[in-house]
């Protein structure tokens, strides 16, 4: 059952990388339109798991990152912080969804946490072909991601969520002054872009 679990997650990234051939990061940036249409998707799952009648907590629990931020201290940092910053926040939940669904039978919340590590890899693949470094070698150690032990599943689907409307979307906006054009956003925006490709892969469902 395990060895199924860990093929079928391997299968997934591996369709999530032929999906992400399909869409540049200038596009991704500059499409204001697609970090709307993800947090959308990320409120709908947190909506979608808080309906489930069982939800047990986690025997083990995962490690999370504090996502939260001081808007000035952000403004404050580069575009290169901002962007590694955001890259250890993402890898380190996927890392903690990926523990978590390993923790789970079936039931109400195994698929949906199944999705949101679909979003979440994607992300952080997408993110990882602008070049940024997931460990700055500069850093000192208390620049590093802090990390907190849950084992509550609504606060992975809250994690998630909060990070798309905080530091993605404030990172994407910062690039999207300094990378984009009034062509490129045209080009973004036209009917062709009406129907983005998703972040998740889309076959067999």
């Amino acid at each position: 059952m395990e060895l199924n679990r860990l093929l079928l997650l391997l299968l997934t990234v591996f369709l999530l990388c032929l999906d992400l051939f399909e869409m540049s990061p200038t596009r991704l940036v500059c499409d204001r339109r697609l970090i709307q249409k993800y947090i959308t998707e990320a409120m709908d799952l947190e909506d979608k798991v808080s309906q489930c009648e069982e939800l047990p907590f986690l025997q083990q629990p995962v490690q999370l990152p504090l996502v939260g931020f001081s808007l000035r201290e952000w403004m404050a940092k580069t575009n290169q912080d901002k962007g590694r910053e955001t890259l250890r926040d993402l890898a380190n939940l996927v890392d903690g969804t990926a523990a978590a669904h390993n923790q789970l039978s079936r039931g109400c919340a195994s698929p949906l946490l199944q999705q949101l590590y679909e979003k979440a890899s994607s992300f952080l693949l997408q993110l990882r072909n602008f070049g940024w470094q997931e460990q700055n070698p500069t850093a000192q150690p208390e620049s590093s991601s802090q990390l907190i032990p849950e084992r509550n599943l609504r606060t992975i689907f809250g994690t998630y969520k909060q990070l798309l409307r905080g530091k993605l979307h404030f990172l994407f906006h910062d690039l999207r002054k300094d990378s984009c054009s009034a062509e490129d956003q045209q080009r973004a925006a036209s009917p062709a872009a009406l129907q983005p490709p998703s972040l998740t892969t889309s076959r067999g469902h």
